[in-house]
């Protein structure tokens, strides 16, 4: 079969991609308390695992190529009206100043859209939950960034690293990194281990496997250790960036009174993997027309990647007047090309 019937036939393609904190990271739960904090973070439900759910990400995204978009293309009119991409298109879709539902459009297209006397469309492009795969851990010996087996294969990179047979159960730590002499024992926060630094170890070859992926800086692939699934959740949940804040009376510009809170987060240099399942166009039509403005699931991901750097410096999730939010993706050449389907 030709490339060119292949890519009409093509029902998706699902790409990975792998991102690291430039600052901490706060997607809230709406102010639940969990101990001493007051406002807590996303959980995964049966690991207690922090996590960034896919609908925080796709709802930054649509407004990043909204205003990727509007960069491009300012002058853009609907039945003799200027439609700008954003805020119209970025914004939940009610009013005048709504979505636009145009089969030209990338942002309605790609993200879907809710409007006024139209079918809605549910978008062409899906994103799952950003998993932590490695998490950044003060010890006697600087940082170390700690894994499991369950955060690599939930990440999807095991097997796209092709190596599955290595993930089993462990106990203690199990050192992969590149130190001439391996401590013996190492603190991981709170928790002293025993150190497995034998070479013939099922995980010496991770940071090979890592290193070609080509995304995840040398000096973090350097330091990884691997930990047991029972002890990984504790020692994310245990080593959280909290913080302390205050709010501020607007009258005064003095602290509240009795307004003292505290907030976690992901800290910073945290590594996190997701997914982006983009449908082909060709299968899809909004009022009876064909898609235009994207012609295939790698366009579709190519329109996303032009909104990649926005995350780096506009972030996402909450307290981004308190320096946290900012992520930046990091580019494989490996995970790009993305797991086709028919």
């Amino acid at each position: 079969m030709s490339e060119a019937a292949n890519e009409k036939t093509r029902s998706y393609t699902a790409y990975r991609f792998v991102g690291m904190t430039l600052d901490p990271i706060h997607v809230g739960t709406g102010g639940s308390r969990l101990g001493r904090v007051d406002n807590t973070i996303v959980r995964d439900p049966v690991t207690k695992i922090p996590k960034i759910p896919g609908s925080s990400l796709a709802g930054v995204l649509r407004t990043y190529v909204a205003m990727r978009q509007e960069d491009d293309f300012s002058q853009r009119f609907i039945e003799g009206k200027l439609k700008p991409y954003f805020p119209d298109c970025a914004g939940q879709g009610s009013g005048d100043s709504g979505h636009c539902g145009e089969p030209d459009c990338p942002v309605c297209t790609i993200f879907g859209f809710a409007k006024k006397g139209k079918d809605g469309f549910a978008g062409l492009a899906s994103f799952s939950d950003m998993h932590v795969l490695l998490f950044p851990v003060a010890t006697q010996f600087g940082p170390h960034w700690i894994t499991s087996p369950m955060a690599l294969q939930t990440s999807g990179i095991a097997e796209h690293l092709g190596v599955d047979d290595l993930f089993k159960e462990d106990e203690g730590v199990v050192y992969c990194g590149s130190a001439e002499k391996i401590p013996d024992y190492l603190n991981i926060g709170w928790l002293y281990l025993k150190v497995n630094g034998d070479g013939n170890n099922r995980f010496k070859e991770l940071p090979r496997h890592l290193e070609k992926i080509g995304a995840i800086p040398p000096y973090i692939v350097s330091r990884i250790c691997v930990v047991s699934d029972a002890l990984f959740p504790h020692i994310v949940n245990s080593n959280l960036e909290v913080r302390t804040s205050v709010a501020i009376n607007p009258a005064t510009g003095a602290a509240e009174d009795g307004a003292l809170f505290t907030y976690e987060a992901l800290p910073r240099s945290t590594v996190l993997s997701w997914e982006i399942v983009c449908r082909n166009p060709k299968h899809f039509k909004i009022d009876k027309k064909e898609i235009t403005a994207v012609k295939s699931p790698e366009k579709i991901k190519d329109t996303i990647k032009e909104a990649f750097p926005y995350l780096e410096y506009l972030g996402i999730g909450g307290m981004g007047s308190r320096g946290m939010g900012r992520l930046r993706v990091l580019i494989s050449p490996i995970l790009e090309p993305g797991k086709e389907a028919r």
